[in-house]
């Protein structure tokens, strides 16, 4: 059985290209635009990981809390990673207070986010 992650972005680009390198490492990977869409995906399927955008609608938006907060209380066994390009120390504080594994800024090189997923998929069991 693959490993499954949840990749959650408003961009496009950002979700294919995570996609088109999380696969060949072996991982299945589904993606979602917008927050109902990643918590519907959530309540259905066991991910091992969440990776999402702390912002899907806006530059005020923080809708990336929101999926760690439904994350912890729904499916507390997925690991979560927090990206940003509008990163804070209150925004930091806040998503470690909700239980949020690692809190990244955005752009990280994807060899960089595959070897902290690999950590956190590793060190969950």
């Amino acid at each position: 059985m693959s490993t499954r992650i949840l990749v959650v972005d408003d961009e496009e680009p950002i979700l294919s290209a995570v996609r088109e390198y999380f696969e060949p490492l072996g991982y299945e990977v589904d993606c979602a635009r917008e927050l109902e869409e990643a918590e519907a995906l959530l309540a259905h399927v066991r991910y091992a990981l969440l990776i999402a955008d702390l912002r899907l609608t806006g530059s005020q938006s923080a809708e990336g809390l929101e999926l760690v907060r439904f994350v912890r209380e729904r499916s507390p066994w997925t690991r979560t990673i927090l990206l940003t390009g509008f990163g804070s120390v209150e925004v930091e504080t806040e998503a470690l207070g909700r239980g949020v594994d690692a809190f990244l800024q955005k752009p990280q090189p994807l060899g960089h986010l595959a070897s902290i997923a690999e950590e956190l998929m590793r060190t969950a069991g």
